[in-house]
Protein backbone atom coordinates (compact mmCIF):
# COMPACT_ATOMS: atom_id res chain seq x y z
CA UNK A 1 0.00 0.00 0.00
CA UNK A 2 1.57 3.20 -0.77
CA UNK A 3 1.38 5.77 1.69
CA UNK A 4 -0.33 8.80 0.93
CA UNK A 5 -2.47 11.49 2.38
CA UNK A 6 -5.55 9.86 1.74
CA UNK A 7 -4.74 6.74 2.78
CA UNK A 8 -4.23 8.47 6.20
CA UNK A 9 -7.41 10.81 5.83
CA UNK A 10 -9.10 7.02 5.51
CA UNK A 11 -8.15 5.88 8.31
CA UNK A 12 -11.52 5.71 10.70
CA UNK A 13 -12.97 2.94 12.78
CA UNK A 14 -16.83 3.36 13.88
CA UNK A 15 -17.43 3.07 17.11
CA UNK A 16 -20.59 1.14 18.72
CA UNK A 17 -19.66 -1.53 21.00
CA UNK A 18 -21.10 0.27 23.85
CA UNK A 19 -22.15 3.51 25.54
CA UNK A 20 -21.79 5.60 29.07
CA UNK A 21 -24.10 7.75 30.82
CA UNK A 22 -24.18 10.39 34.07
CA UNK A 23 -26.73 7.63 35.45
CA UNK A 24 -24.72 4.45 34.82
CA UNK A 25 -21.19 5.56 36.28
CA UNK A 26 -19.80 5.44 40.21
CA UNK A 27 -19.99 8.58 42.24
CA UNK A 28 -16.30 8.05 42.78
CA UNK A 29 -13.83 8.06 39.46
CA UNK A 30 -11.44 5.80 41.12
CA UNK A 31 -14.25 2.76 41.32
CA UNK A 32 -15.24 3.84 37.76
CA UNK A 33 -11.48 3.73 36.83
CA UNK A 34 -11.78 -0.32 38.83
CA UNK A 35 -15.05 -0.99 36.87
CA UNK A 36 -12.87 -0.18 33.66
CA UNK A 37 -9.42 -1.77 34.14
CA UNK A 38 -11.91 -4.67 35.61
CA UNK A 39 -13.35 -5.21 32.23
CA UNK A 40 -9.88 -5.06 30.38
CA UNK A 41 -8.26 -7.76 32.24
CA UNK A 42 -11.45 -9.50 31.83
CA UNK A 43 -10.97 -8.91 28.03
CA UNK A 44 -7.41 -10.23 28.16
CA UNK A 45 -6.20 -7.37 26.42
CA UNK A 46 -2.44 -6.84 25.86
CA UNK A 47 -0.85 -5.06 29.23
CA UNK A 48 -4.21 -2.95 30.01
CA UNK A 49 -1.65 -1.53 32.64
CA UNK A 50 0.05 0.63 29.84
CA UNK A 51 -0.24 4.25 30.06
CA UNK A 52 1.05 7.25 28.23
CA UNK A 53 2.57 9.92 30.86
CA UNK A 54 2.74 13.15 29.98
CA UNK A 55 4.80 15.99 31.75
CA UNK A 56 6.25 19.25 31.28
CA UNK A 57 9.32 21.19 32.28
CA UNK A 58 9.67 24.16 34.46
CA UNK A 59 9.49 26.30 30.77
CA UNK A 60 6.21 24.13 29.98
CA UNK A 61 8.29 22.06 26.88
CA UNK A 62 5.57 18.85 27.23
CA UNK A 63 6.97 15.23 26.81
CA UNK A 64 5.73 12.13 26.96
CA UNK A 65 6.05 8.57 27.09
CA UNK A 66 4.97 4.83 27.56
CA UNK A 67 4.86 3.38 31.60
CA UNK A 68 3.37 1.15 33.25
CA UNK A 69 0.50 1.38 36.20
CA UNK A 70 1.18 -0.82 38.66
CA UNK A 71 -0.75 0.12 41.72
CA UNK A 72 -3.92 2.98 42.21
CA UNK A 73 -6.38 3.47 45.30
CA UNK A 74 -8.17 6.71 46.41
CA UNK A 75 -5.13 8.29 46.70
CA UNK A 76 -3.65 8.02 43.20
CA UNK A 77 -2.02 6.54 40.03
CA UNK A 78 1.38 4.58 40.88
CA UNK A 79 4.41 4.23 38.38
CA UNK A 80 7.95 3.12 38.97
CA UNK A 81 11.23 4.85 37.31
CA UNK A 82 14.51 6.55 37.77
CA UNK A 83 14.47 9.64 39.52
CA UNK A 84 17.27 11.01 37.15
CA UNK A 85 15.29 10.02 34.31
CA UNK A 86 13.94 12.93 32.08
CA UNK A 87 10.55 12.12 33.57
CA UNK A 88 12.36 12.70 37.03
CA UNK A 89 13.77 16.04 35.96
CA UNK A 90 10.52 17.26 34.75
CA UNK A 91 8.52 15.99 38.14
CA UNK A 92 10.82 17.96 40.04
CA UNK A 93 10.43 21.31 38.10
CA UNK A 94 7.15 21.39 37.65
CA UNK A 95 5.23 18.05 39.44
CA UNK A 96 1.88 18.13 37.82
CA UNK A 97 1.43 15.18 35.13
CA UNK A 98 -1.20 13.92 32.67
CA UNK A 99 -2.34 9.96 31.83
CA UNK A 100 -3.97 8.27 29.19
CA UNK A 101 -5.08 4.77 29.30
CA UNK A 102 -6.55 3.55 25.67
CA UNK A 103 -7.89 0.20 25.29
CA UNK A 104 -9.22 -0.16 21.02
CA UNK A 105 -10.46 -3.92 21.41
CA UNK A 106 -13.49 -2.20 24.15
CA UNK A 107 -13.61 1.24 22.94
CA UNK A 108 -12.37 3.43 25.58
CA UNK A 109 -9.86 5.71 26.85
CA UNK A 110 -9.07 7.14 30.28
CA UNK A 111 -7.49 10.84 31.11
CA UNK A 112 -5.81 11.54 34.02
CA UNK A 113 -4.76 15.19 35.28
CA UNK A 114 -3.77 15.89 38.37
CA UNK A 115 -0.36 16.48 40.99
CA UNK A 116 2.83 14.33 41.45
CA UNK A 117 4.40 12.79 44.50
CA UNK A 118 6.57 10.18 45.38
CA UNK A 119 5.59 7.14 47.33
CA UNK A 120 6.91 6.18 50.48
CA UNK A 121 10.65 4.43 50.86
CA UNK A 122 8.95 1.30 52.18
CA UNK A 123 6.76 0.76 49.57
CA UNK A 124 9.31 1.59 46.63
CA UNK A 125 11.68 -1.08 48.49
CA UNK A 126 8.44 -3.34 48.56
CA UNK A 127 7.87 -3.15 44.85
CA UNK A 128 11.38 -3.05 44.04
CA UNK A 129 11.92 -6.29 45.14
CA UNK A 130 8.77 -8.05 43.70
CA UNK A 131 10.52 -7.24 40.16
CA UNK A 132 12.72 -10.21 38.68
CA UNK A 133 16.61 -9.81 39.67
CA UNK A 134 16.99 -8.97 35.78
CA UNK A 135 14.89 -6.27 36.36
CA UNK A 136 16.25 -4.68 39.64
CA UNK A 137 19.69 -4.94 38.17
CA UNK A 138 18.80 -3.08 35.17
CA UNK A 139 17.24 -0.39 37.30
CA UNK A 140 20.90 0.07 39.03
CA UNK A 141 23.00 -0.50 35.77
CA UNK A 142 20.84 1.95 33.09
CA UNK A 143 21.72 6.05 34.00
CA UNK A 144 18.47 6.72 32.40
CA UNK A 145 17.67 9.19 29.50
CA UNK A 146 21.40 9.76 29.57
CA UNK A 147 23.88 9.31 26.33
CA UNK A 148 25.42 6.19 26.02
CA UNK A 149 28.39 5.88 23.78
CA UNK A 150 27.42 2.47 22.81
CA UNK A 151 25.40 -0.05 24.37
CA UNK A 152 28.48 -2.03 25.52
CA UNK A 153 28.98 -0.11 28.35
CA UNK A 154 25.59 -0.87 29.52
CA UNK A 155 25.99 -4.75 28.88
CA UNK A 156 29.72 -4.58 30.86
CA UNK A 157 27.89 -3.25 33.76
CA UNK A 158 24.91 -5.49 34.21
CA UNK A 159 27.43 -8.48 34.05
CA UNK A 160 29.03 -6.76 36.42
CA UNK A 161 26.16 -6.12 39.15
CA UNK A 162 25.19 -9.52 38.30
CA UNK A 163 28.42 -11.01 39.69
CA UNK A 164 28.54 -8.85 42.76
CA UNK A 165 25.07 -9.02 43.58
CA UNK A 166 25.07 -12.99 43.03
CA UNK A 167 23.18 -14.97 45.37
CA UNK A 168 22.27 -12.07 47.54
CA UNK A 169 19.39 -9.18 47.82
CA UNK A 170 19.93 -6.35 45.37
CA UNK A 171 19.36 -3.10 47.49
CA UNK A 172 17.16 -0.62 46.00
CA UNK A 173 19.24 2.21 44.39
CA UNK A 174 17.91 6.12 45.80
CA UNK A 175 18.01 7.09 42.73
CA UNK A 176 14.77 4.34 42.01
CA UNK A 177 11.46 4.93 43.30
CA UNK A 178 7.54 5.48 42.87
CA UNK A 179 5.28 8.79 42.20
CA UNK A 180 2.00 8.81 42.38
CA UNK A 181 -0.33 11.64 40.74
CA UNK A 182 -3.06 12.46 42.69
CA UNK A 183 -6.12 12.96 40.27
CA UNK A 184 -8.06 16.47 40.17
CA UNK A 185 -9.72 15.50 36.77
CA UNK A 186 -10.31 11.85 35.23
CA UNK A 187 -12.53 11.93 32.24
CA UNK A 188 -14.03 8.36 30.68
CA UNK A 189 -14.57 8.08 26.83
CA UNK A 190 -16.65 5.44 25.41
CA UNK A 191 -16.70 5.58 21.60
CA UNK A 192 -19.95 6.33 19.63
CA UNK A 193 -20.97 5.87 16.13
CA UNK A 194 -20.27 9.23 13.44
CA UNK A 195 -17.90 10.48 16.10
CA UNK A 196 -20.56 11.49 18.90
CA UNK A 197 -18.74 9.85 21.37
CA UNK A 198 -19.71 9.69 25.45
CA UNK A 199 -17.23 11.79 27.78
CA UNK A 200 -17.77 11.83 31.27
CA UNK A 201 -15.73 13.82 33.79
CA UNK A 202 -15.41 14.05 37.03
CA UNK A 203 -13.52 17.48 38.50
CA UNK A 204 -12.22 17.45 41.79
CA UNK A 205 -13.65 20.84 43.83
CA UNK A 206 -13.65 21.25 47.20
CA UNK A 207 -12.71 18.00 47.71
CA UNK A 208 -15.88 16.41 46.22
CA UNK A 209 -16.09 14.88 42.79
CA UNK A 210 -18.07 17.01 40.44
CA UNK A 211 -20.01 15.19 36.97
CA UNK A 212 -20.28 16.55 33.86
CA UNK A 213 -20.94 15.53 30.31
CA UNK A 214 -18.45 17.11 27.82
CA UNK A 215 -19.01 17.79 24.05
CA UNK A 216 -16.97 14.63 21.86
Amino acid sequence: MDLTIETLQNLRQDYRSAALSEAEVEKDPIKQFAKWFTDALSAQLFEPNVMTLATADKTGKPAARIVLLKGFDEKGFTFYTNYNSHKGNDLDENPRAALVFFWPALERQVRIEGTVTKTSAELADQYFHSRPAGSQIGAIASPQSSVLNERHFLEQKVQELTKQYENKEIPRPAHWGGYVVNPINIEFWQGRPSRLHDRINYQLIDGQWAISRLAP
